[in-house]
């Protein structure tokens, strides 16, 4: 079994009014640090046995978990231990 990560953001230049209103948040509690915020997504899935993994998730990424015309996505996989 593999355990796939996919993080998934919006592209550089998309508008991220969650990840402004984060910033401006922080910003008036004191953490004058903070110029920009970015939201996204985490997500986990573990997968049995198939052929080309990266290539099935990359589907699902195109399909359903990510907006290709205003996100990007990262896929890391790891063997997945078994308890």
């Amino acid at each position: 079994m593999k355990k796939v990560t996919v993080h998934v953001t919006l592209k550089q230049g998309v508008l991220d009014p969650q990840g402004k209103a984060i910033q401006t948040s922080l910003n008036s509690l004191g953490f004058q640090e903070v110029e920009e915020a970015r939201v996204g997504k985490y997500i986990e899935l573990y997968i049995g046995e198939t052929e080309d993994v990266e290539a099935r998730v990359k589907d699902m990424c195109a399909k359903l978990l990510a907006n290709p015309v205003i996100e990007d996505y990262e896929i890391d996989l790891e063997e997945a231990v078994r308890s």
